[in-house]
């Protein structure tokens, strides 16, 4: 199950910092959005590259497999909870 606590941007920059609930642990996750590029970093030994298609749609390009619930949370967090 993913959670959040906090959901903040860190800047108005294209940088957000979270915490997620990975692997039954709860760990920081940083992103930094560059056009339609997410560059994820998770507790720092894990990063992916997230692209955010035409039709609104996120799939993994580079990087550590993150689980796609994973990375549906990413995007809700990124662009809100009806993305």
């Amino acid at each position: 199950m993913i959670e959040t606590q906090d959901k903040t941007p860190a800047e108005k920059d294209g940088k957000y910092e979270f915490k997620i609930s990975y692997a039954e642990r709860e760990i920081t996750c940083h992103v930094i959005k560059d056009h339609d590029i997410l560059q994820v970093h998770l507790d720092n030994n894990m990063n992916a590259t997230l692209k955010v298609n035409a039709d609104g749609s996120v799939t993994q390009t580079d990087g550590t497999s993150l689980p796609q619930s994973s990375i549906d949370f990413i995007k809700k967090h990124i662009f809100g909870p009806n993305a």
